[in-house]
Protein backbone atom coordinates (compact mmCIF):
# COMPACT_ATOMS: atom_id res chain seq x y z
CA UNK A 1 0.00 0.00 0.00
CA UNK A 2 1.10 3.62 -0.73
CA UNK A 3 2.44 5.30 2.46
CA UNK A 4 1.62 8.71 3.41
CA UNK A 5 3.87 10.91 5.29
CA UNK A 6 2.96 14.33 7.06
CA UNK A 7 5.65 17.12 7.52
CA UNK A 8 5.92 15.75 11.15
CA UNK A 9 6.88 12.40 10.11
CA UNK A 10 9.65 14.07 7.78
CA UNK A 11 10.79 16.06 10.04
CA UNK A 12 11.55 12.63 12.61
CA UNK A 13 13.42 11.43 9.62
CA UNK A 14 14.78 13.79 6.96
CA UNK A 15 18.50 15.05 8.09
CA UNK A 16 20.71 17.34 6.21
CA UNK A 17 23.47 14.56 5.60
CA UNK A 18 20.81 12.43 3.68
CA UNK A 19 19.57 15.43 1.91
CA UNK A 20 23.09 16.20 0.32
CA UNK A 21 23.44 12.52 -0.35
CA UNK A 22 19.93 12.42 -2.43
CA UNK A 23 20.41 15.51 -4.32
CA UNK A 24 23.86 14.81 -5.54
CA UNK A 25 22.66 11.22 -6.47
CA UNK A 26 19.95 12.77 -8.28
CA UNK A 27 22.41 14.89 -10.40
CA UNK A 28 24.82 12.01 -11.56
CA UNK A 29 21.89 9.98 -12.50
CA UNK A 30 20.91 12.73 -14.77
CA UNK A 31 24.36 13.26 -16.01
CA UNK A 32 24.49 9.89 -16.60
CA UNK A 33 21.57 9.62 -19.21
CA UNK A 34 19.54 7.81 -15.89
CA UNK A 35 17.28 10.32 -15.03
CA UNK A 36 14.51 12.51 -16.69
CA UNK A 37 13.33 15.80 -15.21
CA UNK A 38 10.97 18.32 -16.77
CA UNK A 39 11.37 21.71 -16.06
CA UNK A 40 8.32 23.69 -13.71
CA UNK A 41 5.13 24.14 -15.46
CA UNK A 42 2.75 27.18 -13.58
CA UNK A 43 -0.64 27.81 -13.67
CA UNK A 44 -1.99 31.14 -12.85
CA UNK A 45 -5.48 32.89 -11.75
CA UNK A 46 -5.46 35.79 -10.25
CA UNK A 47 -5.55 34.69 -6.51
CA UNK A 48 -3.50 30.71 -6.46
CA UNK A 49 -0.78 29.51 -9.04
CA UNK A 50 -0.43 26.34 -9.63
CA UNK A 51 3.25 25.20 -9.68
CA UNK A 52 4.12 21.15 -10.89
CA UNK A 53 7.70 19.82 -11.18
CA UNK A 54 7.93 16.09 -12.65
CA UNK A 55 10.77 13.86 -13.08
CA UNK A 56 11.82 10.17 -13.21
CA UNK A 57 14.93 7.98 -11.23
CA UNK A 58 14.14 4.78 -13.17
CA UNK A 59 17.42 3.56 -10.87
CA UNK A 60 15.20 4.17 -7.80
CA UNK A 61 12.12 2.74 -9.56
CA UNK A 62 10.72 6.12 -8.92
CA UNK A 63 8.70 8.47 -11.25
CA UNK A 64 6.46 11.51 -9.55
CA UNK A 65 6.21 14.79 -9.32
CA UNK A 66 5.98 17.74 -6.92
CA UNK A 67 2.93 20.07 -6.72
CA UNK A 68 2.50 22.93 -4.74
CA UNK A 69 -0.17 25.85 -4.67
CA UNK A 70 0.84 29.65 -4.54
CA UNK A 71 -1.76 31.70 -2.63
CA UNK A 72 -1.67 35.44 0.00
CA UNK A 73 -3.15 32.53 2.54
CA UNK A 74 0.46 30.77 1.88
CA UNK A 75 2.47 27.42 -0.05
CA UNK A 76 1.49 24.42 -0.10
CA UNK A 77 3.72 21.33 -1.22
CA UNK A 78 3.03 17.88 -1.91
CA UNK A 79 5.15 15.01 -3.38
CA UNK A 80 3.79 11.89 -5.01
CA UNK A 81 6.32 9.33 -5.91
CA UNK A 82 4.90 6.03 -7.86
CA UNK A 83 6.95 3.38 -8.78
CA UNK A 84 9.02 3.57 -12.62
CA UNK A 85 8.76 -0.10 -13.26
CA UNK A 86 4.55 -0.67 -12.32
CA UNK A 87 3.23 3.00 -11.78
CA UNK A 88 2.04 1.80 -8.61
CA UNK A 89 2.07 4.60 -5.80
CA UNK A 90 4.52 4.07 -3.63
CA UNK A 91 4.67 7.63 -1.27
CA UNK A 92 3.56 11.09 -0.83
CA UNK A 93 4.74 13.34 1.32
CA UNK A 94 3.84 16.86 2.76
CA UNK A 95 6.58 18.50 1.57
CA UNK A 96 7.25 22.10 2.99
CA UNK A 97 10.28 21.15 4.90
CA UNK A 98 11.78 18.43 2.48
CA UNK A 99 11.50 21.42 -0.02
CA UNK A 100 13.64 23.50 2.27
CA UNK A 101 16.11 20.85 2.98
CA UNK A 102 16.96 19.75 -0.63
CA UNK A 103 17.03 23.47 -2.12
CA UNK A 104 19.89 24.21 0.99
CA UNK A 105 21.39 20.97 0.36
CA UNK A 106 21.92 21.45 -3.92
CA UNK A 107 23.43 24.70 -2.60
CA UNK A 108 25.53 21.95 -0.20
CA UNK A 109 26.32 20.02 -3.00
CA UNK A 110 27.69 22.82 -5.55
CA UNK A 111 29.62 24.17 -2.33
CA UNK A 112 31.46 21.46 -2.02
CA UNK A 113 32.58 21.01 -5.66
CA UNK A 114 32.61 24.50 -6.26
CA UNK A 115 34.00 26.10 -3.38
CA UNK A 116 38.28 26.02 -1.67
CA UNK A 117 38.02 23.01 0.41
CA UNK A 118 39.29 25.79 3.32
CA UNK A 119 36.16 28.06 2.90
CA UNK A 120 35.37 29.30 6.43
CA UNK A 121 33.35 32.67 5.70
CA UNK A 122 29.76 32.97 4.31
CA UNK A 123 27.87 35.55 3.66
CA UNK A 124 24.67 35.17 3.27
CA UNK A 125 21.65 37.33 1.94
CA UNK A 126 18.20 36.62 3.34
CA UNK A 127 17.11 35.40 6.77
CA UNK A 128 14.21 33.47 5.93
CA UNK A 129 12.81 30.31 6.19
CA UNK A 130 14.78 28.63 3.08
CA UNK A 131 18.06 30.43 4.74
CA UNK A 132 17.89 27.54 7.51
CA UNK A 133 18.61 24.70 5.26
CA UNK A 134 21.12 26.95 3.22
CA UNK A 135 23.18 27.35 5.86
CA UNK A 136 22.88 24.21 7.55
CA UNK A 137 24.15 22.40 4.67
CA UNK A 138 27.40 24.55 3.61
CA UNK A 139 27.85 24.25 7.18
CA UNK A 140 27.94 19.88 6.56
CA UNK A 141 30.13 20.22 3.51
CA UNK A 142 32.94 23.57 4.79
CA UNK A 143 34.71 24.14 7.99
CA UNK A 144 32.94 27.38 8.66
CA UNK A 145 33.47 29.26 11.79
CA UNK A 146 32.02 32.61 10.53
CA UNK A 147 28.45 33.55 8.76
CA UNK A 148 27.27 36.85 8.21
CA UNK A 149 23.63 37.50 7.36
CA UNK A 150 22.08 40.49 5.60
CA UNK A 151 18.68 41.25 5.26
CA UNK A 152 15.64 44.18 5.74
CA UNK A 153 14.14 43.39 8.93
CA UNK A 154 16.47 43.99 11.49
CA UNK A 155 14.75 42.34 14.18
CA UNK A 156 13.99 39.28 12.41
CA UNK A 157 17.87 38.83 11.56
CA UNK A 158 18.92 39.15 15.02
CA UNK A 159 16.53 36.19 16.29
CA UNK A 160 17.72 34.70 12.86
CA UNK A 161 21.24 34.71 13.73
CA UNK A 162 20.99 33.57 17.30
CA UNK A 163 18.99 30.45 16.51
CA UNK A 164 21.28 29.51 14.06
CA UNK A 165 24.26 30.30 15.93
CA UNK A 166 22.83 27.69 18.73
CA UNK A 167 21.58 25.51 16.47
CA UNK A 168 24.88 25.11 14.59
CA UNK A 169 27.70 26.38 17.39
CA UNK A 170 29.03 28.58 14.58
CA UNK A 171 29.32 32.17 15.03
CA UNK A 172 26.33 33.68 13.15
CA UNK A 173 26.12 37.48 13.10
CA UNK A 174 23.89 39.89 11.30
CA UNK A 175 25.83 42.38 8.37
CA UNK A 176 25.29 45.93 8.85
CA UNK A 177 25.51 46.18 4.86
CA UNK A 178 25.50 44.12 1.54
CA UNK A 179 29.28 45.10 1.16
CA UNK A 180 30.19 44.10 4.81
CA UNK A 181 28.22 40.64 3.81
CA UNK A 182 30.41 39.81 0.51
CA UNK A 183 33.70 41.38 1.15
CA UNK A 184 36.06 38.69 2.77
CA UNK A 185 33.55 36.22 2.52
CA UNK A 186 34.78 32.75 1.07
CA UNK A 187 31.20 31.65 -0.08
CA UNK A 188 28.19 34.34 -1.02
CA UNK A 189 24.94 33.34 -0.79
CA UNK A 190 21.77 34.86 -1.89
CA UNK A 191 18.38 33.50 -0.98
CA UNK A 192 15.29 36.02 -1.16
CA UNK A 193 13.56 37.58 -3.53
CA UNK A 194 15.04 40.47 -4.94
CA UNK A 195 13.99 41.67 -8.15
CA UNK A 196 17.40 43.62 -8.59
CA UNK A 197 21.14 42.57 -7.87
CA UNK A 198 21.89 42.41 -4.46
CA UNK A 199 25.89 43.22 -4.43
CA UNK A 200 28.46 44.55 -6.48
CA UNK A 201 31.16 42.44 -8.25
CA UNK A 202 34.18 44.58 -6.99
CA UNK A 203 33.40 43.54 -3.53
CA UNK A 204 33.92 40.00 -4.00
CA UNK A 205 37.47 38.75 -3.29
CA UNK A 206 39.51 36.31 -5.73
CA UNK A 207 38.41 32.32 -5.21
CA UNK A 208 34.80 33.45 -4.01
CA UNK A 209 32.28 30.73 -4.45
CA UNK A 210 28.68 32.17 -5.46
CA UNK A 211 25.22 30.39 -4.63
CA UNK A 212 22.52 31.85 -6.28
CA UNK A 213 19.10 30.35 -4.98
CA UNK A 214 16.50 32.42 -5.00
CA UNK A 215 16.03 33.64 -8.72
CA UNK A 216 13.81 31.31 -10.39
CA UNK A 217 11.60 33.31 -12.71
CA UNK A 218 12.42 36.31 -15.07
CA UNK A 219 10.98 39.07 -12.48
CA UNK A 220 13.82 38.14 -9.39
CA UNK A 221 17.57 38.76 -9.82
CA UNK A 222 19.67 38.57 -7.21
CA UNK A 223 23.03 38.45 -9.13
CA UNK A 224 24.31 41.14 -11.69
CA UNK A 225 25.73 40.78 -14.81
CA UNK A 226 29.05 42.30 -13.73
CA UNK A 227 29.06 38.91 -11.36
CA UNK A 228 28.29 36.98 -14.45
CA UNK A 229 31.46 38.38 -16.52
CA UNK A 230 33.80 37.60 -13.58
CA UNK A 231 32.70 34.12 -13.16
CA UNK A 232 34.97 31.76 -14.90
CA UNK A 233 32.26 28.54 -14.14
CA UNK A 234 28.63 29.25 -14.31
CA UNK A 235 27.07 26.24 -13.15
CA UNK A 236 23.23 25.15 -12.94
CA UNK A 237 21.36 22.28 -11.94
CA UNK A 238 20.08 21.44 -15.05
CA UNK A 239 20.19 23.79 -18.32
CA UNK A 240 16.94 23.40 -19.54
CA UNK A 241 15.56 24.79 -16.34
CA UNK A 242 18.02 27.66 -16.28
CA UNK A 243 17.08 28.76 -19.92
CA UNK A 244 13.35 28.75 -18.90
CA UNK A 245 13.28 30.59 -15.48
CA UNK A 246 16.53 32.13 -14.34
CA UNK A 247 15.77 35.05 -13.94
CA UNK A 248 19.95 36.00 -13.01
CA UNK A 249 20.77 34.48 -16.43
CA UNK A 250 18.29 35.32 -18.75
CA UNK A 251 18.70 39.02 -19.55
CA UNK A 252 22.51 38.39 -20.68
CA UNK A 253 21.66 35.39 -22.74
CA UNK A 254 18.87 37.67 -24.27
CA UNK A 255 21.21 40.57 -24.81
CA UNK A 256 24.13 37.65 -26.40
CA UNK A 257 26.68 38.45 -23.46
CA UNK A 258 25.83 34.91 -22.22
CA UNK A 259 25.61 31.94 -24.24
CA UNK A 260 24.15 28.73 -23.24
CA UNK A 261 27.18 27.01 -24.07
CA UNK A 262 28.12 28.39 -20.99
CA UNK A 263 26.28 26.62 -18.69
CA UNK A 264 27.42 23.83 -17.27
CA UNK A 265 25.00 21.04 -15.12
CA UNK A 266 25.95 20.51 -11.76
CA UNK A 267 26.41 16.68 -12.50
CA UNK A 268 28.61 16.87 -15.01
CA UNK A 269 31.15 18.38 -12.94
CA UNK A 270 30.00 15.59 -10.35
CA UNK A 271 30.46 13.03 -12.74
CA UNK A 272 33.76 14.68 -14.08
CA UNK A 273 32.71 15.04 -17.63
CA UNK A 274 33.47 19.09 -17.11
CA UNK A 275 36.18 20.59 -14.50
CA UNK A 276 35.07 22.23 -11.55
CA UNK A 277 37.48 24.95 -9.76
CA UNK A 278 40.63 24.56 -11.23
CA UNK A 279 42.26 27.76 -9.42
CA UNK A 280 42.17 29.38 -6.28
CA UNK A 281 41.42 32.09 -7.62
CA UNK A 282 38.93 31.74 -9.72
CA UNK A 283 34.66 33.47 -8.84
CA UNK A 284 32.63 29.99 -9.27
CA UNK A 285 29.01 30.86 -9.32
CA UNK A 286 25.94 27.99 -9.18
CA UNK A 287 22.32 29.36 -10.10
CA UNK A 288 19.94 26.78 -8.10
CA UNK A 289 16.08 26.88 -9.57
CA UNK A 290 15.23 23.73 -8.64
CA UNK A 291 14.33 20.33 -9.84
CA UNK A 292 11.86 17.58 -9.72
CA UNK A 293 14.52 14.66 -9.04
CA UNK A 294 16.00 16.45 -6.27
CA UNK A 295 12.65 16.29 -4.46
CA UNK A 296 12.13 12.50 -5.57
CA UNK A 297 15.32 11.27 -4.59
CA UNK A 298 15.00 13.06 -1.22
CA UNK A 299 11.30 11.27 -0.96
CA UNK A 300 12.53 7.39 -1.65
CA UNK A 301 15.07 7.84 0.92
CA UNK A 302 12.22 8.74 3.26
CA UNK A 303 10.21 6.10 2.02
CA UNK A 304 12.39 3.74 2.83
CA UNK A 305 12.80 4.59 6.41
CA UNK A 306 9.23 5.29 7.52
CA UNK A 307 8.78 1.48 6.47
CA UNK A 308 11.73 0.69 8.48
CA UNK A 309 10.37 2.36 11.67
CA UNK A 310 6.91 2.31 11.39
CA UNK A 311 5.89 5.73 10.69
CA UNK A 312 3.18 7.53 8.25
CA UNK A 313 0.15 6.08 7.47
CA UNK A 314 -1.26 3.79 4.67
CA UNK A 315 -3.51 5.32 1.74
CA UNK A 316 -6.52 3.97 0.50
CA UNK A 317 -5.83 4.44 -2.97
CA UNK A 318 -3.14 4.27 -5.90
CA UNK A 319 -2.32 0.40 -5.76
Amino acid sequence: MALFLNEMNVRQLLTMPLAIEAVEAAHRELSLGKAIDIPRQRTRLPQTALHILQGALPGFDAIGYKAYTSNRSGVRFLVHVSSAATGVLRVVLEADFLGMMRTGAASGVATRWLSRPESEILGVFGSGWQSEGHIEAIAAVRPLRRIKVFSRNAERLTAFCTKMSERLKIEVVPASSPEETVRGSDIVSTITTAATPLFDASWLSPGTHINAAGSNSIIRREVGEDVLKISRLIVVDSVETALKEAGDLLPALEKGRLNDRQLVELGDVIIGRHPGRSTPEEITLFESQGMAIQDISVAVRLEALAREQGLGVELPYGG
